[in-house]
């Protein structure tokens, strides 16, 4: 579904209902939040905002359908209690692993006798773009954003839409999931009862309230550190370039300190969250395996970076998010490793995603 599309199919659910409610089912937390639409008003009421723990869920897969199904119905009937409405569908944030981006070109001849652009050339030329995917027969694609667009070979700035020319080219990127991993998700969330309206990539709705614009413009990454994965996407000129999720969270920290310091794993949590706060002895190791274990964390985004040409090239850097951006020193870790600006989300308090 492109962006127009969603947005189409997003206002009129706004216009007809009056009460949107989000869904994001992470593999620690499940998180609900449901607003109030309100004419003439910039920005929705927000009514209730609920965060339950997660069960049956591994690196943001189902594993357990029950459990995963009972937590999912506890945090939307909490949600519902607060809220004082009966929820009945929801926007669903899909995330875990096997959430990826791929970008792909097409090309098409304009049809129009006066060789003028129109809407329908553009759509064309990105459907072109997606029937140049390989291997994709296990995927569904989320979403559809053109990246840059060519008129008879000479790139434009902007929407091509009313110029004239012969043959349009564009370079389009697809954010899709592995479908085995989304019918799961829809078949839990509607086995309580509850509709889901759309579905959305949790790193790109990450990106719309964290990242400001000026970040988007001149280039930045936005990592979202959760508990079992690690999500990325990657902004230019205002547009995402990629996202992905990576297989590795703030729990494996958790996971390296209590067999570094063999500890239970309820103590080693703990001592993560005290940001290492013990004795000397206690407090070095504790570090060096913070700091390996994000190493290994910063060395799979430099990866990515690096597959798509922008490792140490983007002016606004690292910007760190999630329950794991709590974990010490994680900024400057990540600024020399990435060898780029680097900052936790919010921690100065000016990202204001409309600057």
């Amino acid at each position: 579904m492109s962006r127009k599309e969603c947005s189409a199919k997003f206002s009129s659910t706004l216009m007809s209902k009056h009460i949107i409610t989000g869904l994001d089912i992470g593999t620690n937390a499940i998180r609900v939040v449901v607003c109030e639409v309100i004419r003439q008003s910039p920005a929705p009421k927000i009514l209730a905002m609920v965060r339950v723990p997660s069960r049956g869920l591994r690196r943001g897969y189902i594993v357990n359908q029950s459990e995963a199904e009972s937590a999912i119905a506890e945090a939307l009937t909490e949600a519902e209690k607060v809220a004082k409405v009966k929820i009945h569908g929801v926007f669903l944030g899909i995330g875990g692993v096997g959430l990826e981006s791929r970008q792909s070109e097409g090309q098409v001849a304009v049809t129009r006798a006066d060789s003028e652009i129109n809407e329908l050339d553009i759509k064309r030329a990105n459907e072109q773009a997606e029937s140049n995917l390989i291997n994709i027969s296990n995927y569904r694609i989320l979403h559809t954003i053109s990246l840059a667009f060519k008129l008879d070979g000479k790139k434009i700035l902007g929407q091509p839409e009313g110029m004239k020319g012969n043959k349009l080219e564009v370079k389009t990127l697809f954010v899709c999931c592995l479908n085995q991993h989304i019918n799961n998700l829809i078949k839990t969330v509607e086995a309580t009862g509850i509709t889901v309206e759309d579905i959305i990539a949790s790193p790109l709705a990450a990106s719309f309230t964290t990242l400001t614009n000026n970040q988007k413009a001149a280039g930045a990454v936005l990592a979202n550190v959760g508990a079992q994965t690690t999500s990325m996407v990657v902004y230019e000129e205002g547009l995402p370039i990629t996202v992905q999720v990576l297989p590795i969270g703030s729990s494996d920290v958790t996971n390296d300190i209590a067999l570094g310091l063999r500890l239970p794993l309820e103590e080693a949590e703990k001592l993560k969250i005290s940001l290492g706060q013990s004795n000397l002895a206690t407090k070095k190791k504790l570090d060096e395996i913070i700091e390996a274990r994000l190493s290994d964390m910063f060395e799979l985004i430099e990866t990515q970076l690096k597959k798509i040409g922008r490792n140490e090239l983007l002016p606004a850097g690292i910007i760190i998010t999630g329950g794991g951006s709590n974990l010490p020193d994680i900024d400057k870790l990540a600024k020399n490793y990435l060898k780029l600006p680097a900052r936790i989300a919010g921690a100065d308090g000016d990202n204001n995603p409309n600057t």
